[in-house]
């Protein structure tokens, strides 16, 4: 049974369409991770199944119930913005405990709550504090707390993680992880951070224009992404493109680039719908190539190096290729020289080869 159902849901502020004919199952216990740049639709989406917004055709189900038309208060979800929106005045006990103490719910629950959510995110020793005397990331805590308490189905995030530094991004992410495994509630996450989707959600919904590009295991949109578009987007150094023809001999398919290079494409999953021929683009990322010293007839292109960029544990070569940058992961302790000729070879069964036409996937 699914936790959240969107069915048709559309929105339009005037003549500007912003979500259209959207339809997700999200089961129960699941973390999907709504994931796309600003503008793309992701938080408007957040914000009707919320009930911050109502939509303009469709309908919104949770735990069956239909909800598309109730009041936030009433569709028993709990809801962590972007900004804390704690009250200064109060103390994070105060924080915590003021919306159970709206609801007239008894004291003692209202305590054994408000101690549980303390002990869960490991801010007990600040419950005196008032939010003016935390860090950052306590108060991302507390905002996350303040529903925590509401012991609700639905956990709604809008980009919870936006305002802090990267070390302290990658901390709560960690603890938002454990949250979820020790919970079991169902969590939607709004990101345009593809770091935090791939390594937060179950499944990804991509998107892109009010339109859900692709919706899929992270794994699932890594390695086989359904079109151009997630392609790019997903990955970061971005997958690398080079634009070209798929030429078919007897059983066989290769990919010529533009200047003539060829390279072969066996091994490719789906072999069987290359033999179509005509223009494509192939993708492959930087941690799926490697470099050779000598040419390999039908499998390496050459290539010259322009710069040697070291990450520490690895280091990313960029590399010239007919008129456009490739790059490339490689061991930390080579040192390539720049103006040095080089010969890439691709995984192809680990390659993605898109139509120019469609920019879908084959």
């Amino acid at each position: 049974m699914p936790s959240v159902s969107v069915r048709g849901l559309s929105l339009n502020f005037g003549d500007v369409q912003v979500l259209r004919n959207l339809n997700i199952d999200i089961e129960e216990g699941e973390f999907l991770v709504l994931l796309g740049p600003s503008g793309c639709g992701k938080s408007t989406l957040l914000n009707c199944i919320a009930g911050l917004l109502d939509a303009s055709d469709g309908q919104i189900f949770i735990k069956e119930r239909n909800v598309t038309w109730e009041e936030p208060k009433d569709r028993g979800i709990g809801m962590v913005f972007q900004s804390y929106a704690l009250y200064p005045q109060m103390s994070v006990e105060g924080n915590l405990s003021f919306g159970l103490k709206n609801a007239r719910m008894p004291s003692d629950e209202i305590t054994r709550r408000v101690i549980r959510a303390a002990e869960i995110l490991q801010i007990e020793p600040l419950l005196k504090r008032k939010p003016s005397q935390l860090s950052g990331g306590q108060r991302q805590r507390v905002a996350i707390g303040r529903a925590l308490v509401r012991d609700v189905d639905v956990f709604l995030f809008d980009e919870p993680l936006s305002n802090l530094d990267a070390q302290l991004r990658s901390e709560l992410r960690v603890e938002i992880k454990r949250l979820h495994a020790r919970l079991k509630n169902t969590m939607i996450y709004v990101t345009h951070d593809q770091i935090e989707a791939l390594t937060l959600a179950d499944r990804i919904a991509v998107m892109k224009g009010g339109v859900i590009q692709q919706l899929a295991a992270p794994q699932l949109i890594y390695n086989k992404p359904s079109n151009l578009y997630v392609a790019g987007f997903i990955g970061s150094p971005a997958m690398n493109f080079l634009p070209g023809q798929i030429v078919v001999s007897g059983e066989e398919a290769s990919f010529t680039t533009k200047d003539g290079a060829s390279i072969s494409l066996q091994g490719y999953e789906a072999s069987t719908s290359l033999r179509q021929g005509g223009e494509a683009i192939l993708g492959v990322r930087p941690e799926h190539i490697q470099i050779h010293t000598e040419p390999i007839p039908g499998l390496t292109i050459p290539v010259t190096v322009e710069i040697d960029e070291p990450m520490g544990a690895d280091s990313l070569l960029w590399l010239k290729f007919e008129q456009q940058s490739l790059s490339v992961r490689i061991d930390a302790d080579l040192n390539c020289q720049e103006g040095t000729i080089y010969h890439l070879e691709f995984n192809i069964p680990k390659s993605s080869i898109f139509r120019k036409d469609t920019e879908e996937r084959i």
